[in-house]
């Protein structure tokens, strides 16, 4: 099975910045994409940035050039939050397309979320 566990979420005030973290464990042997998502009360989870096969970053347009979005060595990918404002106060989780040393197709595993405040 595979587990990915956030960190590094909290309370800051607009303008601040806070980093994500995930940590991925299991039988893995490829990650094929990595990617963070976002979750506000009574809205639709969406994503946020995500990179495909190592090197095709992608944003959502409403975090352009304040998030960036980096592989780290905890095999996951870390999330940069720059210039943070109260409308990206949400859950976010980080997600993987994993391929398991036991074979089979990849399959998409979440992390369990993190709280993120934006608030004076």
């Amino acid at each position: 099975q595979v587990q990915l566990v956030e960190s590094g979420g909290g309370l800051v005030q607009p303008g601040g910045s806070l980093r994500l973290s995930c940590a991925a464990s299991g039988n893995i042997v490829n990650i094929r994409e990595k990617a963070w998502f976002r979750q506000a009360p009574g809205k639709e989870r969406e994503l946020v940035a995500t990179i495909l096969r190592g090197d095709m970053i992608k944003y959502s347009d409403s975090v352009k050039g304040r998030f960036t979005i980096a592989a780290d060595t905890a095999k996951m990918a870390s999330l940069q939050m720059n210039s943070l404002k109260p409308e990206d106060t949400a859950v976010y989780y980080c997600n993987a397309v994993v391929t398991l040393s036991s074979g089979g197709p990849a399959k998409s595993y979440w992390g369990q979320g993190t709280q993120v405040t934006v608030s004076p």
